[in-house]
């Protein structure tokens, strides 16, 4: 057995070396003899004396070199061990279904000393579990987890062994999972302690406006108005200050707040109550004092931040201010708005809004008017005023209509069978498509999403594009918009355009017919100017009337048919107590055309119920379902049916499941509404 064993490598070349220098030494044992026969014989006797010390001691201490490769070897595996099972860093060999086949001693402290032997590994971490094991060979995976209040990184490899099965004798493997599991951690904890630190000394910057400084200023006494700023001033530095932050002023109604985003965490916490607080500031002030809070948060670079801070202000403003917007990334947060924003008195905005939008069109030849997808009465009728406004000015107008309500049918059929207007003048998505040009002007009225369009496409297909909407702004809005009028405090997209067209044109005058639009349309919005009336509300109302609008025939072209009655009432019957304040009602198989504006209707009349806050009527149509909010004043229905992917206002808004599911929708509404309340923004 021994005669078998041979060495390989080096280590034969270097135990061969003594019999290859025989061969030199006889080469040169040549070269002396034919110089001096005398010397060469006696250097022939000591290389073969040389020779024979040189096999004596190959043959007799190669056994004794074997046995000392095989101690070395015992031992460097024994050393070799050790050092793997005392090494610093975790490290464990398991089987692809996570048994621990071997763990060193580390490994197993990270465990505990409960550790037992061939356990699955995912007993001790849930997320260890085969489903992250990789599958390939050579193939890795990086994992954190957190296990005994500390942070660890796993690198997770598979290792092939093939050909183990017939090698080894004391294991057999399947053929098809001939691989381990290699896995070795690191303790991270310290270094995620660090860069949580790190982030939260990171500064966040922020503006705060005061929404109504101009209407407060002028509820109280000029006496006490620099008293007032300088309680509005204390208010916002103190919050300020409490969280080590600083807020500089920048105008009168303007400030510039720099904190760190662990103060921000703070804030969002306690749900920013600087906006309740200012509230509570009163001097004999009529009007509340109300505030919009933009936040940036960008780990870029401050400049980025504070970009991100403007857009968060504007987009408070925007939806009508008495809120926090919060701006990281693409991510857009709402906090507060609570409250609905004081119509303003003055129409300097309005006025100039008209001026521009007369500039734009009278640069165009043609005019595109379209509102929200199942137009309403009062999108219809805004979309009415501004036709009647870029006639005026001699421009050709269309109007994108797809469907056509009930409740829309008999104010269109007014003007199709008018011979006054045009035969193109309403047109559907794939003809205004068709129309669309470079000469071409697109007005949206009545909505600010583009989804929500009655032809998206439409947005992409011109440059020139205007937006008039009395909805609130959300993070999705159309770009790139050269006029953009939204006015969240308005009643109606009606009542906008009845303002602008007051100073759009001296001479401009709205025919008896569109003025019953245009009055249907803020007559529907506002509940009978029951809901979100203002001053100007009524002053849209009065243009309206002296413009030849008729309240009785309005009146009855609003009237509903039997079947849409029973239909209300079976809606209004199927309604449920939610949490002893929220009526939630279904209408399914109600077998009328439009059971979306009855299901509107319905969550109108639910609020005549005593102690109901707000209601929601689910209705299935066109395979979909959608959700009518409606509330008065003391819950914001906007925020609710935004989390459900819809909008709206603070007292009247919507939303769309994408599927008919009524009870998998009241589900998702309750638990909306429940875990709104846990938070504390209801």
């Amino acid at each position: 057995m021994k005669q078998n064993v041979k060495l390989k490598g080096q280590l034969r070349l270097y135990m061969q070396w003594p019999a290859i220098m025989i061969l030199l030494l006889a080469a040169m044992d040549i070269w002396i003899f034919k110089t001096n026969r005398k010397a060469g014989m006696l250097m022939f006797a000591f290389i073969l004396v040389y020779a024979a010390v040189v096999g004596i001691m190959y043959f007799s201490n190669k056994s004794l070199l074997f046995a000392d490769l095989v101690e070395f070897a015992a031992q460097y595996g024994i050393v070799q061990n050790t050092l793997l099972k005392e090494l610093s860093v975790p490290y464990a060999i398991l089987l692809d279904d996570g048994k621990i086949v071997w763990a060193n001693t580390q490994f197993r402290e990270v465990l505990g000393e409960d550790t037992i032997r061939d356990a699955h590994l995912n007993k001790y971490i849930p997320e260890m579990n085969q489903s992250v094991f990789p599958k390939e060979e050579d193939a890795t995976v990086s994992l954190e987890f957190r296990y005994n209040e500390r942070d660890y990184q796993a690198e997770i490899r598979c290792v092939s062994v093939d050909g183990l099965n017939e090698t080894e004798q004391l294991m057999e493997m399947p053929t098809e999972k001939n691989y381990f599991i290699a896995i070795h951690l690191q303790d991270v904890t310290e270094l995620n302690e660090c860069l949580r630190e790190n982030e939260k000394q990171r500064l966040v910057a922020g503006l705060i406006y005061i929404d109504n400084y101009d209407e407060v200023m002028d509820s109280v006494e000029e006496v006490r108005q620099s008293l007032l700023v300088a309680l509005i001033d204390r208010k916002i530095n103190q919050y300020i200050a409490n969280t080590n932050g600083i807020a500089k002023k920048l105008e009168k109604d303007k400030y510039f707040v720099i904190i760190k985003k662990e103060s921000f965490e703070e804030m969002e916490a306690d749900r920013f109550s600087l906006l309740e607080d200012v509230k509570s500031v009163n001097i004999g002030n009529q009007v509340p004092v109300t505030l919009s809070f933009g936040v940036g948060l960008s780990r870029d670079t401050y400049l980025i931040g504070y970009n991100y801070a403007r857009v968060a202000i504007d987009l408070a403003l925007a939806r009508g201010g008495d809120q926090v917007v919060v701006k990281n990334g693409q991510e857009i947060s709402y906090y507060g708005g609570k409250r609905e924003q004081t119509s303003k008195n003055t129409r300097v905005k309005a006025r100039v809004k008209a001026e521009a939008l007369r500039e734009f069109i009278t640069a165009k030849e043609q005019i595109i008017v379209m509102g929200h997808k199942m137009t309403d009465v009062d999108s219809f009728g805004a979309a009415i005023g501004i036709y009647r406004a870029a006639a005026a000015l001699e421009k050709k107008v269309h109007i994108v209509l797809n469907d056509i309500s009930v409740t829309l049918r008999p104010l269109y059929e007014s003007f199709r069978n008018n011979p006054a207007y045009p035969e193109d003048l309403f047109v559907d998505s794939r003809e205004a498509e068709e129309l669309a040009d470079e000469g071409t002007m697109v007005i949206v009225v009545d909505t600010n999403k583009p989804k929500m369009t009655e032809c998206e496409r439409l947005l992409k297909l011109t440059k020139t594009i205007a937006v008039l909407d009395h909805h609130r702004q959300s993070d999705e809005v159309i770009e790139n918009a050269v006029l953009s009028y939204i006015e969240p405090y308005a009643s109606s997209a009606c009542e906008m355009v009845a303002e602008v067209l007051q100073y759009f044109s001296d001479d401009l005058k709205l025919t008896p017919t569109e003025a019953n639009s245009m009055y249907a349309g803020v007559l529907v919005d506002t509940n009978n100017f029951v809901n979100r009336t203002g001053v100007r509300t009524f002053e849209a109302a009065a243009y309206l009337r002296r413009c030849g609008a008729d309240i009785t025939y309005v009146r009855k072209l609003l009237r509903d048919d039997m079947a849409s009655y029973r239909a209300k009432a079976a809606i209004i019957s199927s309604a449920e107590v939610y949490r002893d304040v929220y009526a939630i009602a279904r209408g399914q198989h109600l077998g009328i055309e439009s059971p979306t504006i009855i299901g509107a209707q319905a969550a109108n009349e639910l609020l005549d119920i005593e102690e109901i806050k707000a209601s929601f009527v689910l209705t299935e149509y066109n395979g979909k379902i959608y959700v009518s909010a409606r509330a008065i004043d003391e819950v914001n229905v906007q925020i609710i049916m935004e989390r459900l992917g819809g909008g709206g206002h603070l007292n009247t808004a919507g939303a769309q499941f994408e599927h008919t599911d009524m009870e998998r929708g009241i589900e998702d509404l309750k638990k909306t509404i429940s875990m709104m309340i846990a938070e504390g923004a209801i």
